[in-house]
């Protein structure tokens, strides 16, 4: 088991929750689940994402999620991106603001093209703060229209 891994507090949905994430992410996977809980799910759910090492606890109802905490997913395309979005909003997720959505479980994530660095964070200034500004009014980061603001 990894030194340091982030743990995530669930009410029952731990292992859902570890199962959904990594048939979104290639490359991840369940390590182990640890202990039972009363009603026999699993007490903790070790599993990576991307080789990013996670713990899901099964701790009951005393803490929800917060968009304090996100975790955030860099994807190579539009095809990528809108895989992911709408896999993390469907059934109970929502969408937010500036690549931000929630999962069915109450979990924050950002789904983040690369575009939107290399244009929010690009060599101009003047198409930096164009990209900055089409990024705010988007939910979903749509990579052309970023692009497109960058270049003027």
């Amino acid at each position: 088991m990894s030194k340091v891994r982030t743990c995530l507090w669930y009410d029952g949905t731990a292992e859902d929750a570890a199962r959904f994430y990594v048939s979104l992410i290639p490359g991840s996977e369940i390590e182990s689940t640890v202990g039972a809980t009363p009603d026999g799910k699993p007490l903790i759910v070790n599993f990576n994402l991307a080789g990013v090492p996670y713990q899901a606890l099964n701790g009951g109802p005393a803490h929800r999620h917060s968009p304090a905490v996100s975790i955030i997913v860099a994807t190579e395309d539009q095809a990528e991106t809108d895989r992911l979005w709408e896999a993390l909003i469907a059934n109970g997720g929502a969408e937010s603001r500036c690549a931000w959505c929630t999962d069915r479980f109450g979990v924050s994530w950002q789904v983040v093209p690369r575009a939107l660095m290399a244009t929010v964070g690009g060599p101009d200034p003047a198409g930096a703060a164009r990209a900055t500004e089409a990024m705010l009014s988007m939910s979903k980061i749509d990579i052309a229209t970023l692009e497109a603001a960058y270049r003027g």
